[in-house]
């Protein structure tokens, strides 16, 4: 049976839930990236044996969606590139390095999308510009819209998306090692972001912040 303490607690989210549930049936709205539960995945083929596994982390961005009109929709995000993991720091080196991310010359990725189009309920794709190694090349990213909820984990809106794109390495100037390791590199986007009337400004003034010359 539970206690009074533990349900004057129950009620308590309870209310706060009614308080915010609003936040979740808003039409369009701003997000920022959520860096725990958001990851860019890679896969790229190992010499025919396997696909190596690696992983890197959003440093900042911000997108708007609006569930009654896809196309109104818009994201901007950079991809902090020394942060690549594939289990091994001899390995991690090698494919931040110049012969592959250049980390060090472009510690960033940056994507900005031209335009996004619904293709189902769930559905969609967003067009956009990659820059990458100093290279811009238009790309097309299908993903699926998972969920748009008020969480009491956190007392906010959480949007939630999974992307899934192959994309070819030597677009963007990485062509080192191509008889051992794969052209084609194959893109995971898992994706939550936090409702924030702020982020578009949250983001510019991140972006300004690191432009600025360290002391």
């Amino acid at each position: 049976m539970a206690t009074p303490r533990l349900r004057l607690a129950s009620a308590a989210l309870f209310l706060i839930a009614l308080t915010f549930a609003p936040l979740s049936d808003a039409r369009a709205a701003d997000y920022r990236f959520d860096p725990v539960h958001s990851a860019v995945v890679f896969f790229v083929n190992h010499d025919g044996y396997s696909d190596a596994v690696g992983r890197l982390r959003i440093a900042r961005g911000w997108l708007r969606f609006d569930e009654h009109d896809w196309a109104a929709s818009k994201v901007e995000a950079d991809i902090a590139l020394d942060s690549v993991d594939l289990g091994n720091t001899d390995w991690d080196r090698v494919v931040a390095g110049a012969d592959f991310l250049d980390a060090h010359a472009h510690p960033y990725a940056h994507f900005v999308s031209t335009s996004v189009e619904q293709t189902g309920p769930h559905t969609g794709i967003v067009y956009g510009q990659l820059t990458l190694r100093g290279h811009t090349v238009g790309i097309a990213f299908p993903f699926r819209f998972n969920k748009r909820a008020f969480t009491v984990y956190g007392l906010h809106t959480v949007a939630g998306f999974t992307g899934l794109a192959t994309l070819t390495r030597k677009d963007w100037g990485m062509d080192a090692f191509s008889a051992v390791v794969g052209t084609q590199v194959k893109v995971l986007l898992e994706i939550e972001a936090i409702a924030d009337a702020d982020a578009q400004a949250q983001y510019q003034r991140a972006v300004a912040h690191s432009a600025e010359p360290q002391r």
